[in-house]
This record gives C-alpha cells, sequence and structure tokens, in this order.
C-alpha cells in the first residue's frame, strides 16, 4: 500500500505541474528588432504622473457644491489638452498596471510562479527605450523598469520604506517627497552642467510614482475627506510641477504631460479585481503633440459619466491601459517597447495624417514582428506535417489597414501563445483517465474472483506481446517529442499514461468480471447509481464556487433517512441526523467569517460545549462511569480550558479595542491550550465514545481561539452531526452482517484493528465515500464498518481526481490574482485530496489508538 501511495503521490505531483506549462506561461516573446516613427517627433521630452489608486469618477466628479475636486486638472481638459478613461485590466495592482502603462502589455501570468511580486521574464520599457530617464516615487514600482540603470541612463530616486510605514498617519507626506525632491532636482540642474546637458536631450522621459491616494484609499476609504483632501494635493503639486518645467525650459513648447493612474479601488478601499471602479482610471494628456479640447455636442458612450462629471460637451477619447505606451513612444520619438501589445490612439495626436499614418503603421510592424518570431518559434519545433499555420492572413501581400494588421497580429500571438495547449491537455486528460481506470480495477481486484485468478496464473503462461507493445508505443511517443524538440516535461505529460494503460490491461481477467457484474446487473439500476454518482461528483465541484451549494447537499442529506428503511428502524437516531444536518445547512447561507465580530456567538458556543459536558457524564453508562469517576482530571482539564479560551478571546477584544496589543498572559494561555489539544485526548478511555468525545472537547477551546462570530457555533454541529453518522451508518450495515454487528458502546479503538470479517462492496460503500468527502469540503469552506479501509481510501482518491479533472478545465490565465489563485488552487485541493486525508487519517489514528498513561497505581499483593 505504501508503494501504491508513492506512485499516486507521483502521479498528481505530475498532474498538478502541468498546469503550468499549459495555462500558466509567459505570452512575451523575444528576438525582435525594435521599430520607430522616422518623422520627427513634436515632443523632446516627457512627464508622466501615475497618481497610484485613483479613480475616474474620484478626479473628474464635482463636489457637492459645484467645485471640482481637481482644478488643475480640471482646467486643463476644458482649455489644453484631451482626456479619456483608460481602461485597465485585472489584477487591478500597482505592479501589471505600471507594466501596462510603461512597457505595454498585461499581466504575465508566469509571474505566479514569483508570487506576484515581479514579472519572471525581461522584457522592454518606454523607460529602456529612451535617451534617459529620471524616477521619483516608491522603490517597489521605479525599480521594475530600472533595466537601463547599469548603463547610466535609467535614475531611480525613491524615499526609505519607513517614511511608507507611516504615509497613512501623514497623508500625503510621500507624495510631499516627490515633488519637493523634483523641485530640488531641476534647482541642482542649474548649477551641474553634465546635468544639465542631460535634461536638455530629447527623447527623455520623467516619471512621477504617487502612491499617497492609494494609501489614504486603503485606509479611509475612496468617500472620505481624506481621499478627495489627498486628490487636491496632488492636483496642487502637479500644477507646480508642471509650471516648474515650464520656466526650466522657458515654454519651448515641447513638453509633454501625462496623468493617469494604474488602478481604480472598490467603495470598501481594496483593489485587485475587475469592477469598473478599480477598472476605470482617468487619463489626461496636454502639451506637445497633444490635441486641443474638442468642444462637441453629443458623444458616443453609453454610460451616465459625461453627465455626472458635467464634461458632456468636451470630446471624451477612451483607451485601454496598454494604449498609453505606444502613445508616449511616438511622441518623444522613441522605439515602441519590442513587447508592447497596445494599439496607437491617434485621436490624441496633433500632427499631421502623415505622422499619425507612419505611427500607426510602425505600430502595426511592431507588433506584427512579435507574431512573426512567436509563430517561427513554434514553427521550429513543430514537424511540417503536425504545423497548422494562424489562418486568418491571407497568402496576398495587399496592404492592410493599420488597426486591422494590429488585431490580427494580437489574435495570431495569443494562437501561437496557446499553440500546444490542446495537445498536452490531450495527454494529461489521457493521464488522468488511466489512473482512474486503474485505481477502480484496484478497487475491484480484492473483490473479483479469487479462485479463478488463481488458476489462470497456475495455467497461462505470461506473454511478452503486450510489454513490447508498449515499450514499442513509449519509443514512438518518445521519438515524435525528440524530432519537435519538445521541453522536457512534455515527455512526462506524455509518456505518464503508458505504463499506467499498461498495468490496466495486465488486469485482463478484473476488466472480465467487471464486465460480467455489470451485464448481470439490472440497468435501471445501474444508469440511476451512475447519474446519482455523477450528480455527487458536479455537486462537490459546485460547492468550491457556491457556498450555498453545501446547502442544498445538507438538506439532501437530511431527508435521505425517510427514503431507506432506517426511519422505521432507528428513528431518534434519523432524526438527530435529519436535524443537525438542517443545522449546519443554515452555516453556508451566513456571511464570510470575520467581516462583523460577533463574541457573544463564541460565547454560546462555549457554553453549549459546557452543558454537553455535563449532560454527557450524567448519562454515561455504568462501565464508562466507572472509568470517568476512576481519572475524572482530563473532563475537568477540557472543561477549564473551554473556559480559559472564553476568558482569552473576551480579554483579548477588550485590549484591542483600547488599542494596548495583545496581552502576553493572554499569548501564554492560548499556546499552552493548543499544545494540549493534542496529548489531553491520549489520557482518555480507549471506548470509542469516551475517545471521540475526548477529541471533541480537546479540540473545541483552540477553535474558540480562533473565532469571531457564528463559527464557533460550527464546530459544535458539525460534531453532534459526526456522531450521528456513527449512529446511523451502524444501522445501515445489511442483514448479512448483523450479527457480527457490535453496539457502539462496546467498540473500543485498537492499534491492529480486527480484519478477519471481510465483506465484499456494495451501494452504501460509495455513498460513505461521498458522504466523507462533502463532509470535508463543507469542514473546508464552510463510519462504521467499510470493505476495508484500502478499499475506501481508493475510492475517495477516484473521487478526488473526478473533480480534480473538472477543475483541470478551470484553470485560468486571466482575471485578478485572487481569481487566478483560486483556479489554481481549487485544482490543487481537489488533487492532493487524497493526499489531505491519508494526513488526517494519521493523525485521528494517533488519537483514538494511543493512550498516555502518566501514573500508575501500585498494586496491592494480598496475601
Amino acid at each position: 500500500m505504501l508503494l501504491f501511495f508513492m506512485l499516486g503521490l507521483l502521479v498528481h505531483v505530475v498532474f498538478f505541474a502541468s498546469i503550468f506549462d499549459i495555462y500558466l506561461t509567459s505570452p512575451l516573446v523575444h528576438g525582435m528588432t525594435p521599430h520607430w516613427t522616422p518623422l520627427p517627433p513634436p515632443a523632446k521630452r516627457l512627464v508622466l504622473f501615475v497618481a497610484d489608486g485613483l479613480r475616474a469618477d474620484a478626479v473628474f466628479k464635482l463636489d457637492e457644491d459645484g467645485s471640482p475636486r481637481a482644478p488643475f486638472i480640471r482646467n486643463v481638459i476644458m482649455h489644453e489638452g484631451s482626456w479619456g478613461i483608460s481602461h485597465t485590466r485585472a489584477p487591478t495592482e500597482s505592479r501589471p498596471g505600471h507594466v501596462a502603462l510603461i512597457a505595454g502589455f498585461y499581466e504575465d501570468v508566469s509571474a505566479v510562479t514569483k508570487g506576484w511580486k515581479k514579472n519572471p521574464v525581461e522584457f522592454d520599457s518606454l523607460f529602456n527605450e529612451s535617451k534617459y530617464t529620471w524616477s521619483w516615487g516608491e522603490l517597489n514600482i521605479i525599480s521594475i523598469f530600472a533595466k537601463g540603470a547599469s548603463q547610466g541612463h535609467v535614475y531611480v530616486h525613491s524615499y526609505d520604506t519607513e517614511k511608507e510605514d507611516l504615509s497613512a498617519s501623514s497623508k500625503t507626506k510621500l507624495d510631499t517627497w516627490v515633488f519637493e525632491n523634483v523641485k530640488d532636482f531641476f534647482h541642482a540642474a542649474q548649477n551641474n552642467q553634465s546635468l544639465f546637458s542631460k535634461v536638455n536631450e530629447e527623447k527623455i522621459v520623467f516619471f512621477l510614482h504617487l502612491v499617497d491616494v492609494d494609501t489614504i484609499g486603503n485606509v479611509y476609504l475612496p468617500s472620505s475627506s481624506e481621499y478627495r483632501y489627498t486628490i487636491r494635493k496632488v492636483d496642487d503639486g502637479v500644477k507646480e510641477i508642471v509650471s516648474i518645467f515650464e520656466h526650466f525650459y522657458r515654454n519651448d513648447g515641447k513638453t509633454t504631460f501625462l496623468f493617469t493612474s494604474d488602478h481604480g479601488m472598490t467603495d470598501s478601499g481594496s483593489h485587485g479585481a475587475g469592477h469598473p471602479s478599480e477598472t476605470l482610471t482617468p487619463l489626461v494628456a496636454w502639451g506637445a503633440g497633444i490635441k486641443h479640447p474638442q468642444k462637441v455636442s453629443a458623444q458616443q458612450f453609453d454610460d451616465m459619466f459625461l453627465k455626472e462629471w458635467k464634461l458632456e460637451n468636451w470630446k471624451r477619447l477612451d483607451v485601454n491601459q496598454i494604449d498609453i505606451t505606444p502613445l508616449m513612444a511616438s511622441l518623444i520619438g522613441v522605439p515602441f517597447p519590442i513587447n508592447s501589445v497596445g494599439t496607437l490612439p491617434v485621436a490624441y495626436l496633433n500632427n499631421t495624417d502623415l505622422f499619425k499614418a507612419e505611427s500607426l503603421f510602425t505600430n502595426a510592424v511592431q507588433v506584427l514582428e512579435q507574431f512573426k518570431v512567436k509563430m517561427t518559434q513554434t514553427k521550429e519545433r513543430t514537424l511540417p506535417f503536425w504545423f497548422r499555420p494562424f489562418k486568418a492572413f491571407p497568402n496576398s501581400q495587399e496592404v492592410f489597414l493599420c488597426k486591422e494588421l494590429i488585431g490580427l497580429a494580437l489574435k495570431g500571438l495569443s494562437y501561437y501563445h496557446t499553440y500546444d495547449r490542446l495537445f498536452l491537455r490531450i495527454n494529461v486528460v489521457n493521464g488522468f483517465v488511466a489512473w482512474m481506470t486503474y485505481v477502480s480495477l484496484m478497487i475491484i481486484k480484492p473483490h473479483s474472483n479469487p479462485t479463478r485468478g488463481i488458476i489462470s496464473k497456475e495455467v497461462k503462461k505470461p506473454s511478452h506481446l503486450l510489454p513490447c507493445s508498449f515499450v514499442a508505443i513509449g519509443i514512438l511517443v518518445a521519438f515524435f517529442l525528440l524530432l519537435q524538440a519538445c521541453p522536457w516535461t512534455y515527455y512526462v505529460y506524455c509518456l505518464l499514461p503508458v505504463p499506467i494503460w499498461y498495468a490496466v490491461l495486465r488486469e485482463v481477467q478484473v476488466i472480465q468480471d467487471l464486465v460480467a457484474s455489470l451485464l448481470a446487473f439490472p440497468l435501471s439500476r445501474l444508469a440511476g447509481s451512475l447519474v446519482l454518482f455523477a450528480l455527487g461528483i458536479e455537486v462537490l465541484v459546485l460547492s468550491f464556487f457556491y457556498r450555498r451549494v453545501l446547502t442544498a447537499g445538507l438538506v439532501g442529506f437530511a431527508i435521505w433517512p425517510f427514503f431507506t428503511p432506517l426511519w422505521t428502524r432507528a428513528k431518534v437516531t434519523s432524526l438527530s441526523w435529519t436535524s443537525f444536518s438542517l443545522l449546519l445547512a443554515v452555516f453556508p447561507l451566513m456571511p464570510v467569517v470575520g467581516q462583523q465580530p460577533n463574541l457573544s456567538l463564541v460565547y454560546d458556543a462555549g457554553g453549549l460545549e459546557v452543558m454537553s459536558s455535563a449532560a454527557i457524564a450524567r448519562n454515561l453508562g455504568d462501565s464508562e462511569l466507572k472509568l470517568l469517576r476512576h481519572d475524572p482530571s482530563g473532563l475537568c482539564f477540557q472543561v477549564l480550558s473551554t473556559v480559559l479560551a472564553m476568558l482569552v478571546v473576551s480579554g483579548t477584544y477588550d485590549s484591542l479595542l483600547r488599542k494596548q496589543g495583545l496581552p502576553l498572559a493572554n499569548q501564554m494561555v492560548s499556546w499552552a491550550i493548543l499544545a494540549s489539544s493534542l496529548l489531553v485526548p491520549l489520557l482518555s478511555p480507549m471506548n470509542l465514545f469516551q475517545r471521540l468525545f475526548s477529541i471533541f472537547l480537546s479540540l473545541m477551546p483552540t477553535y474558540l481561539l480562533l473565532s469571531t462570530g457564528h463559527e464557533a457555533l460550527f464546530l459544535v454541529i458539525l460534531s453532534c452531526l459526526m456522531l450521528s453518522w456513527i449512529h446511523l451508518e451502524q444501522e445501515t450495515l445489511s442483514q448479512s452482517v448483523v450479527s457480527c454487528k457490535q453496539k457502539l458502546t462496546s467498540i473500543t479503538f485498537s492499534h491492529h484493528p480486527d480484519t478477519a470479517h471481510f465483506r465484499q462492496l456494495d451501494p452504501d460503500d460509495i455513498r460513505r465515500v461521498l458522504f466523507l468527502v462533502f463532509f470535508f469540503v463543507t469542514a473546508f469552506f464552510g463510519t462504521g464498518n467499510v470493505a476495508s479501509v484500502n478499499s475506501f481510501f481508493l475510492m475517495v482518491l477516484l473521487i478526488s481526481d473526478m473533480m480534480a479533472l473538472h477543475f483541470f478545465f478551470l484553470v485560468k490565465d486571466h482575471g485578478s490574482w485572487l481569481d487566478i489563485g483560486t483556479s489554481i488552487t481549487h485544482y490543487a485541493m481537489a488533487l492532493f485530496l487524497t493526499v489531505v486525508l491519508g494526513l488526517v487519517s494519521g493523525l485521528v489514528q494517533l488519537l483514538t489508538t494511543k493512550k498516555l498513561r502518566l501514573r500508575e497505581k501500585p498494586k496491592i499483593r494480598l496475601i
């Protein structure tokens, strides 16, 4: 069994690793040639202001008294430049937002391997293509684009992290630091000839990263006066910096200014997902090369923003966030960053039609270059007969409209980026099917005809045809992958199913017995069982996405006894099962824990445990009562731990409200409770009921310490339901083993369970496994005698693999970090569910089959 477990673990590790080659690879390509517009650019320098976390409505909207929240920016919109909404894309976080603005591509999903902290693949950016770039702001952001620092043309100026920690309390301190340092920089340039000559070069960029809006919004929320005050201070700072630039360069008309944001935020102050409040950011551009304000009588937008912002008469020009990169590159005449996939928004340009056409054509060639490199890379590692070209491009040499060419090139890039996805999916699914088939045969094998298997082994000699055939298949697969120059991981995904299918086909006798059994089984009953089994799997999968599905499942569990003989044989047990199932079904309908503390429910849960302990101790049988009286210290200690846990929760909450931190005494008591929770049950008697009750009493105090509301009651009700389940499963034993059935009060845990009584699998075993997995999922979010432990856990493995196969197709490579991470987590949870249950089983075995004896009473020898 250990060898099988290790093999299964290896197979599942391979299945998990496959998603990083199928879904989470970097879309970036390298080897392209930089392209730029040959015509003279309208600007010599670009000033980029990025107000981190600034929502579009927060800056464009008027206050209640009709005054603008950002007077300077409002004046620019009406008298100097162009404006619109920059549409960002999830994940709406600072790093991917700035990469989209300055490098021109959205989140590199392979960054999941780096914990979303940095881009794992080198990329080109506007700063790298510039003659010189000076950046001021938060180090984590501006250092992303410091690739050219070693060549001496990207300069980074950042504040200390200690200052950043104080930004929420000091409000606009960090942005003030940026503005003051920019002023000091130009003052120094007046007296430093080397610096003076650099800042007067062409193709230079100044980047001001302003973080206070994001920090204040996270703490005080966007609806607060503090958020509006911070916007006003940023507006004042931008106005002052613009004045400094104009004065320093003597109003030469060669400076372009852009004011935008990396992302917005929700009303609750969070960001990262795709809500409009997070994805709609402001874009205001003015200066050299930017079109002046355009008065219009009507605009083609369906939303109500223009009317709400009182800007319906000034033409709004929306862009995608990645489009800002080619706009900035064309304005100062630097090469388009080679990894940019943005489309130049020519509507912002105030230049000749020739310049617009040349710039857009350069943009198209730059994107097309990425497509060609990606196509060439794919073609070189694919056999000619196997290669499937992207057919959207016609074979003729006609000149395409530039925007259409860019769109087709982007589609082609996506096509070749996901070129191997179908091939890898097929192989991984083949591995899943092979493994699940093998597990199914291992479940059935002990219950097939053993006598016929022994006879066949004695008579038939092993044939070499089967192993030779699979060796040949493996060689052909490896040769095919070798010709395609595939990565070594492809060999693992493609060759892994070969030995598993070989192991399956070796069990030909078991397959024959299975087919014979299925043919003898009534068709209607077989079809019904398969439908119910499939429905159970789908409910388990849906429960990962919709907590209310757990409620529906628990309601189904509650009414289940009424459709079985259990209702007539064990009414009290059935009613208790139904009651606790319905009570547990309420929890998935409740709000997510942690949002609003309700300590009274924590105290109620602790009180219920104390009362239940007293009630159960009072109703113990004579033999159990003697054991309790013999050593009552364990029960008393557990009840005392529960009372202490409630006192710690109350004291900690009061201390935190008074902002006095976590008391040391509370910490010591909490750690003592946690340490004892796994030891005290080992002191209790070994009979089933008392040991399980002792485990519950030990877990409850730790759970109370971690609770803030209604979740504290969850463990109480779940434990009662599990106890009812034990009683109920004892009643469901088939008539053939009734004579062997023990009373629960007489069952004692043993380190070496009695396996002499062996029985065949029956449909109830599948139901028990489905119940177990469902309760495990229920416990994570929100039994009596079985055929054998091995068969039981093999069925859990089979069900978890079926769930994992669902989640394999639901892994996301786009959206917020939460969406992507959640899809990976769901897949990993289903994939390694059996491993987790195995570890839990080991812990349960330790808690139920071991006993500590702290002291032994001396035996009195009678003479």
